[in-house]
């Protein structure tokens, strides 16, 4: 658990799944220069929580944007197709009218444990 400020795991694990809690982006690099930076910001707090669960990018099964803007959906999509080769994991942009911290983004996702998941399977 963290801080009283974030009472909450920034990871759980259960059925050879990994549950990643709400993803903001790195206060430390803000402001950020551009839509692409900013994804990449949020986007560098999933590699930490996943690193620390054991598990790296290619484990994530499903990653959901959720956005203040939906014209930042085109940021996401570049950010996904570049940090992934087909096929991709399940992935969903919802538009949302505020975030904590006033943020813009918040990445969800959701990985395979790789202690035991075998390979991805994709329909």
């Amino acid at each position: 658990m963290t801080d009283n400020d974030h009472p909450y795991s920034e990871s759980a694990t259960a059925g050879g799944l990994v549950f990643l809690s709400g993803c903001l982006p790195e206060e430390s690099a803000a402001p950020y220069a551009d839509a692409d930076e900013l994804l990449d910001a949020a986007m560098a707090t999933v590699e930490r929580r996943l690193r620390a669960a054991g598990g790296t990018l290619a484990d994530i099964v499903k990653l959901t944007y959720f956005v203040t803007d939906i014209a930042l959906r085109e940021a996401a999509n570049r950010q996904y197709t570049r940090l992934w080769d087909e096929p991709r994991p399940a992935r969903t942009v919802i538009g949302v009218s505020s975030l904590p911290r006033n943020s813009a983004v918040e990445l969800d996702a959701v990985a395979r444990e790789t202690a035991t998941g075998g390979p991805i399977e994709y329909a």
